[in-house]
């Protein structure tokens, strides 16, 4: 609390904290605004029964659900970023530009980034504008009224992502991550007016278990986001003239969840796509995607079937993750470079085999833990017996993930004044 106070003291900080406020309201306010002719009772229907739509949703911070300019949100910049990563492996180019050039690298890597958002945006406006006109939510559209919408809602995705570029610069929180955060949010007041409207006092052991059970998840995600494995770095020692410079001992932090989110998002793209391939065969043929989605629905109606394949998914993708964006050889290239080395280990190769195994190790907790927070909601639905009540594993891991991130800017930045106080 005294911590929250001192930031309403100090006024540069203040007025950062409120100018990210207001760019995140700007953004809930754009997400408001609806794509013209739009029928909301077939769209609430078919949101309802398409979890992948529901999953995209919450990257879009709500605006896909009502089909606003901003339907999209941040998700063609995401996938943007996540295919350029992909790349990495394939081109040593881009791969040297993201890991060894620095914050020039960083740069020309987002810059990348942003010019990918362009036709990803495009494409995924006109391919959802036409699957919603062949369900009769919208349009039909004529040639031109397609391709204003398109550049509307093309705008709209590299609108929000300068807007969370904006956030970013003042040093509170990732913007990106906090749009997907306030559209997470937002849809709190919802919920918990389901669950009033809903009462009955012979389900208060069901609630209060609920409470309890988001209580341990929440700790547990804290404890496992922040967790790390620390391996302990000695640097030999260099005499330079007359003076000795060197001998100190440090660690190297691993974390043990390595890959974030993104093999959570990885997983139910795959998992789903069956089900969004059949209801794009409706644009040719409606008898056929009637019968994809009969068969889809029947495999994936089995609550245990479907969780347990979404948790084998999300532990594969989180190794592959891990693989392609840490470079135990270039660590230990960079450690050999400085001097340092793991006690006990040579440098060079078997150093880099050490920490690929210590990585392997850690990713197999950090994996089992991300397919468990994926497949909560089916866990707390399978418990309570309730659909309303249930705990959103990506959801509440962007959640927790955005405020520790917001809470440990904030603190740097108090730590800095504080400093600059005392000289």
């Amino acid at each position: 609390m005294q911590k929250f106070l001192q930031i309403f003291k100090i006024p540069d900080l203040r007025n950062k904290v409120l100018i990210v406020l207001g760019l995140l309201l700007v953004f809930r306010a754009l997400a408001a605004i609806p794509v013209p002719g739009i029928d909301a009772a077939k769209l609430q229907q078919f949101f309802s029964s398409n979890d992948l739509l529901g999953f995209l949703n919450i990257f879009s911070g709500g605006g896909l659900s009502n089909l606003s300019i901003l339907m999209l949100g941040v998700s063609p910049y995401i996938t943007a970023t996540i295919i350029l990563q992909l790349l990495t492996i394939i081109f040593p180019n881009l791969k040297k530009a993201y890991y060894e050039e620095g914050a020039e690298g960083r740069a020309k890597f987002n810059r990348l980034s942003r010019y990918l958002t362009v036709p990803l945006g495009a494409l995924q406006g006109y391919g959802f504008l036409n699957l919603l006109a062949s369900q009769g939510i919208v349009g039909p559209f004529t040639l031109p009224e397609l391709l204003s919408n398109v550049v509307v809602i093309t705008a709209g995705s590299v609108l929000i992502m300068w807007i969370g570029e904006l956030i970013s610069e003042y040093k509170i929180g990732n913007g990106i991550s906090l749009i997907i955060f306030a559209g997470i949010v937002s849809r709190i007041p919802e919920v918990v007016s389901s669950v009033v409207l809903n009462w009955s006092p012979a389900a208060l052991p069901t609630y209060l278990m609920f409470v309890i059970l988001a209580i341990i998840v929440i700790a547990g995600v804290v404890f496992v986001n922040e967790g790390e494995r620390k391996v302990p770095v000695s640097y030999a020692k260099q005499v330079r003239g007359n003076r000795l410079f060197g001998g100190v001992s440090t660690y190297l932090p691993l974390r043990v969840n390595q890959a974030g989110v993104i093999p959570i998002i990885f997983a139910i793209s795959l998992l789903l796509f069956p089900q969004f391939f059949a209801q794009m065969v409706a644009v040719i043929s409606p008898d056929l995607s009637l019968k994809l989605n009969a068969i889809v629905s029947n495999f994936f109606n089995n609550l245990m079937i479907y969780s347990a394949l979404y948790f084998a998914l999300v532990v594969v993708f989180t190794y592959f993750y891990t693989a392609i964006t840490f470079d135990p050889q270039e660590i230990a290239k960079n450690l050999q470079r400085s001097g340092g080395f793991i006690p006990g280990i040579r440098p060079g190769q078997a150093t880099a085999e050490t920490i690929k195994k210590i990585v392997h190790r850690t990713t197999l907790f950090g994996a089992l833990f991300l397919g468990v927070v994926a497949i909560l909601p089916n866990i707390t639905q399978l418990i309570t017996g309730i659909k309303i009540l249930t705990i959103g594993g990506t959801a509440l891991l962007i959640v927790v993930a955005v405020a520790l991130e917001v809470l440990k800017q904030i603190e740097s930045q108090l730590t800095i004044r504080e400093y600059e106080g005392i000289f």
